[in-house]
């Protein structure tokens, strides 16, 4: 359920616990993945912001600008696992702006709002 909602091989979650959560600007859109689950959403851009269940709520991590700051500490869904992911870190690898992508890279310019207010 996850690699669908989220469109990769893993979703990586930050459980919310029983730690207040306070929505600064707006609030998240919803759709019910499941019978009990809610994933929140940016309905402005799409980007997936939770999983929302009856035992408690959870952020995505690479929604955060600084997402190195919650290291993954556990694994769930561990027999959801695709077979060739413990292996991309010795994959070769190339820098984004590696080659003729440099050119596109300098003239994007981002929609996405940052974590900070602005």
């Amino acid at each position: 359920m996850c690699q669908k909602a989220f469109g990769a091989y893993y979703a990586p979650l930050v459980s919310v616990d029983d730690a207040a959560l306070e929505w600064t600007r707006g609030v998240p859109r919803r759709f019910a993945s499941s019978n009990l689950v809610q994933r929140g959403f940016c309905a402005d851009c799409g980007t997936p912001l939770t999983y929302e269940s009856p035992q408690g709520v959870a952020i995505a991590a690479g929604a955060f600008d600084t997402p190195a700051l919650m290291p993954p500490v556990v694994q769930y869904g561990a027999e959801a696992a695709l077979p060739f992911v413990d292996a991309i870190a010795q994959l070769p690898s190339r820098s984004t702006d590696a080659g003729d992508a440099s050119a596109f890279l300098a003239r994007i310019v981002s929609n996405q709002h940052p974590d900070h207010d602005t």
